[in-house]
């Protein structure tokens, strides 16, 4: 059984990283959902709308992920999934979220741990030019270009 995934984070956050999974995935659209929590927004308003969207996602078990811990969407977050078959991740980023929606049928537990190596991995520096690209300086005329 797939897991529901519902992003809360500041607007417009949440329906751009849904569209990004949509456009990999476009299949999951229903296990998917998002709330974008606008400005000055009150909290109350915020939390009603994400149990709105809990119950539409109507999955036995739910992830939920926000974008910075301590934050509305987060906090928010805290309050609804409190009681629920649901675990929370804060820190979402897109492939994060694509791990999860690819692995939804994998046990809560599971998922999480997938969300958090699969957002923290892919995090690096990188490097600005590969060595092949690199403009050849004017007194190198016996260079030649080779696969590094």
């Amino acid at each position: 059984m797939n897991t529901g995934i519902l992003i809360i984070a500041h607007a417009p956050l949440a329906s751009a990283l849904r569209e990004c999974v949509l456009h990999v995935y476009p299949e999951t659209a229903s296990g998917v959902l998002a709330l974008d929590v606008l400005p000055n927004e009150p909290t109350e308003t915020t939390r009603l709308a994400a149990l709105a969207l809990l119950d539409q996602l109507a999955a036995p078990y739910t992830l939920v992920l926000t974008d910075v811990f301590g934050a509305t969407p987060c906090n928010v977050a805290q309050k609804v999934v409190d009681g629920l078959h649901a675990k929370l991740v804060a820190g979402v980023n897109l492939p994060m979220l694509l791990r999860t929606v690819n692995y939804r049928h994998e046990s809560l537990d599971v998922l999480v741990a997938r969300a958090l190596s699969g957002g923290a991995q892919c995090i690096m520096q990188v490097a600005v030019t590969a060595p092949q690209n690199q403009n050849r300086k004017p007194h190198d005329k016996n260079h030649h270009d080779h696969q590094q």
